[in-house]
């Protein structure tokens, strides 16, 4: 754990107090196949009561790999970065990872390799373990971190994924926080184009409005990944099931971090 007792509680008693009581605040999801959800990595505290409202759609479902693709923080590279064997740790336990589907994954492109120092340092997966073990307990994961978020990497990851994932009782979570350090009315702002084109379903049209503006997001590409992935999976709807930012919990509106949670699958209407 890079981040626990920190940015989380390492207590697992205390730990899973805060999560459940998260995910009791959320809205219960409607019937139907969640393929990907988008979710953000802040402090527990800051974005876990957002983070809560896509992880409740995952509640009950029956998902074997959880694949995690988050943007790098910390260490700079061209591609993706996979960690391919052995477990992540959390205050809840291990999580073992996808061995199989991290083999085949490293196998389908060349932007796609082992490269552990990428996972050393790394938060943005992390933050999704404490909610992925309450929801999902038993499930593996597939731990992915981009570098450099280029058209072609966004791309390449969006195929593999595709075509890895096949048959597979996979679900693809993209690790994002929006936009950071803006006033809360600039934040929405810019945070609203975002999420006009999940709403839409229109990865295309995100990649493009980060092409042109790449701090929307710090987990932009990744987002655009898991959302081209989840499409060609058969996923038809999108959801926007929570916007926040910093400032609702820290009280300071002059420079926000903002969060968002969504779903993709087939929902009921």
């Amino acid at each position: 754990m890079a981040v626990g007792g920190s940015w989380y509680p390492a207590d697992p008693d205390r730990l899973a107090r805060d999560v459940d009581r998260y995910l009791a605040d959320a809205v219960t999801a409607p019937a139907g196949d969640v393929r990907a959800l988008i979710a953000p990595h802040a402090g527990l505290m800051y974005s876990g009561p957002v983070a809560a409202y896509a992880y409740k759609w995952l509640a009950g479902c029956d998902v074997d790999i959880a694949v995690l693709v988050g943007p790098s923080h910390y260490v700079a590279f061209e591609g993706v970065a996979l960690y391919e064997r052995g477990a992540f740790d959390t205050p809840f336990g291990a999580v073992p990872i996808a061995e199989r589907c991290t083999a085949a994954l490293a196998l389908s492109s060349n932007k796609i390799r082992e490269h552990a120092p990428a996972h050393l340092r790394e938060h943005s997966l992390e933050m999704q373990l404490p909610f992925l073990k309450r929801v999902l307990p038993a499930a593996e994961i597939v731990p992915l971190v981009m570098g450099a978020q280029r058209r072609e990497t966004v791309q390449a990851l969006a195929a593999s994924l595709t075509s890895v994932l096949k048959g597979r009782k996979a679900v693809l979570i993209a690790s994002t926080d929006l936009s950071h350090y803006h006033d809360a009315i600039a934040a929405a702002k810019l945070d609203a184009t975002v999420i006009k084109h999940v709403e839409r379903f229109d990865p295309d049209g995100l990649l493009a409005a980060l092409d042109a503006y790449p701090e929307h997001a710090c987990g932009g590409g990744p987002a655009v990944s898991v959302m081209l992935a989840a499409k060609a999976l058969g996923a038809s709807d999108a959801r926007v099931l929570k916007y926040a930012d910093s400032g609702d919990v820290s009280g300071d509106k002059d420079a926000v971090v903002g969060y968002l949670a969504a779903a993709f699958g087939t929902f009921s209407h």
